[in-house]
C-alpha cells in the first residue's frame, strides 16, 4: 500500500470514528446512497457504517468522503404511486412553461435566462407577430 493511502486507511475506526477506506478500496458487502440505488435499494434508516476517503486540494481541508451503507441491511426502494407520478409530471411541466409567454417551451427553461429563449432573445420576426 502506497504511504498515500495511510490516512486514508482505518478499518477498526479508531481515527475517524468510523471504518475509513481508500477510494475504490472498499469491502464487499458496502456500498454508496449510488450504487444501491443502482440496484434498487434505499438505506432504508441505517446508519452510515463507514466511509471512501480520498485527497482533493479542489475542497477544504484536501479530502473528499464517501459514505458507504450496508448491503445487507438496505430497503428495496419505494414504488412510485400513480399519485407521486402525477405530482412528478406537474414539476416538470412547470419547469418547461415560460414566465413571460405562459408556454410550454418543450424543455426544462434555463434558471440563467428565466424564460424561455425566445422571449430572452427575441429577434424581429417573432416581436413583430
Amino acid at each position: 500500500m502506497s504511504p498515500a493511502y495511510g490516512r486514508c486507511y482505518d478499518p477498526s475506526g479508531a481515527c475517524y470514528g468510523i471504518p475509513t477506506y481508500p477510494w475504490r478500496l472498499a469491502p464487499p458487502g458496502y456500498a454508496t446512497r449510488r450504487q444501491l440505488r443502482a440496484e434498487g435499494l434505499r438505506p432504508g434508516g441505517q446508519p452510515v457504517a463507514a466511509q471512501l476517503m480520498r485527497r482533493s486540494p479542489r475542497r477544504p481541508g484536501g479530502v473528499t468522503v464517501a459514505y458507504l451503507y450496508r448491503v445487507d441491511l438496505a430497503r428495496p426502494v419505494r414504488p412510485m404511486t400513480s399519485r407521486k407520478w402525477g405530482a412528478l409530471a406537474l414539476a416538470m411541466l412547470a419547469r418547461r412553461t415560460c414566465p413571460q409567454c405562459r408556454t410550454d417551451a418543450g424543455y426544462v427553461i434555463p434558471r440563467s435566462l428565466g424564460t424561455c429563449v425566445t422571449c430572452a432573445y427575441p429577434t424581429p420576426e417573432t416581436t413583430a407577430a
